[in-house]
């Protein structure tokens, strides 16, 4: 029986340097971590059970203690400094620069050599505190005072504990919406203030936005006709339900020249659905950054 064994043929490779290179890329990858994902408001909902934030346009990153990663579970190539001034807590949030400046933050923080000088405008924007497997349960209220806590302990002013607050009501939490998005931002997320930690889809974590969102895998490119001749026209995606529709709204020049690639998950906006379930003006908004 042959035995297994691994080669380098190059002789500009040190074997030191390809088994690190080897090693980091495998330890890049992790299975994605459990997370809680938000559910949209409905009419039915009692708003003052909840507690209130600003919608924060940025990209999910979870820190476990030792390593910062998107929601894939791919790890965040943050420079060393970042990462060691962060608590030894486990961290849910998003990382963030300003409103409306999500497609240059998402270009900082995918890149595999981070640059100091563009991680010095970064922000870690915590709203959750995952707790231990086994822990006893601890409402959302005294885990946003938690996360406060830490964040004030740890000194480091690029961590930043996201504003959780109650409303009156709805009229008071219409007023809020509007001047956040008055002010370009995305909206708001309301958490339930009694709720213990949980993961997955739920109604523990609701979002309020102008228009609705979500995201689809593509399926396939669709060629642009007239002035798009040459260029993607739509693309065929399909959701997480299995249903396919044609989206064909809210792409540049650039993305139809460049369109994603099928398998890629995209995200796009939505006012609400047919009663076949396809969205109504669906544009598109954006590729997802941590497929």
């Amino acid at each position: 029986m042959n035995t297994p064994h691994f080669s380098c043929t190059s002789r500009n490779v040190a074997w030191p340097t390809f088994l690190f290179a080897l090693l980091a890329a495998m330890t890049s990858f992790a299975a994605p971590p459990p997370i809680l994902l938000a559910n949209v408001l409905n009419p039915q909902v009692d708003v003052t059970q909840y507690m209130v934030s600003e919608k924060y346009d940025g990209v999910r990153a979870i820190w476990d203690g030792k390593t910062l990663r998107f929601r894939s579970g791919r790890a965040v190539a943050a420079p060393a400094w970042f990462v060691a001034k962060l608590p030894v807590e486990a961290l849910d949030g998003e990382l963030w620069l300003a409103r409306d400046r999500f497609d240059e933050l998402s270009g900082i923080v995918r890149k595999a050599v981070p640059i100091d000088a563009e991680w010095q405008r970064v922000n870690y924007m915590i709203f959750e505190l995952p707790q231990p497997e086994g822990a006893a349960p601890v409402p959302f209220s005294e885990r946003a005072v938690r996360i406060r806590a830490i964040v004030e302990r740890a000194n480091f002013p690029a961590l930043r504990a996201v504003d959780q607050h109650p409303v009156k009501d709805r009229a008071a939490l219409k007023r809020e919406l509007d001047a956040v998005v008055k002010g370009r931002g995305e909206g708001l997320m309301l958490h339930l203030a009694d709720a213990p930690y949980v993961t997955g889809r739920s109604d523990v974590l609701l979002k309020l936005k102008p228009l609705l969102d979500t995201e689809a895998r593509v399926a396939a490119h669709i060629p642009g006709k007239g002035k798009h001749s040459g260029k993607m026209g739509a693309l065929l995606v399909e959701t997480p339900a299995g249903l396919r529709f044609k989206l064909g709204n809210g792409f540049s020049d650039l993305i139809r020249a460049n369109p994603p690639p099928v398998g890629a998950m995209v995200t796009y906006t939505y006012r609400d659905v047919t009663p076949s379930g396809k969205p109504r003006f669906a544009s598109f908004l954006r590729v997802r950054d941590d497929p």
